[in-house]
């Protein structure tokens, strides 16, 4: 039986398989984006698909603590449109 990756939403702090959390990547360029794919290179963070989360994320800044910079804006619209 194969191990389920588990990875930890930066907003609830509760622990869900990879495969349910959106991950939000600071690119080494320094550009904040949504990976789809969950291979991109550069700091990570995961996010639960849930959009009281996204909003609790966006209210609390928790991605920009998570990622260590400002997250713009678009990118908490992007996500909105993600989780519905």
């Amino acid at each position: 039986m194969r191990k389920i990756p588990m990875r930890k939403c930066v907003v609830t702090q509760e622990q869900f398989p990879k495969q349910e959390l959106l991950r939000i990547v600071l690119t080494p360029e320094g550009n904040v984006e949504i990976d789809e794919t969950g291979r991109k290179n550069g700091r990570g963070a995961y996010i639960s698909r849930l959009s009281e989360t996204v909003e609790k994320a966006q209210k609390t800044r928790a991605l920009d603590r998570a990622l260590k910079v400002k997250v713009p804006e678009e990118i908490f619209t992007e996500l909105m449109h993600y989780v519905k």
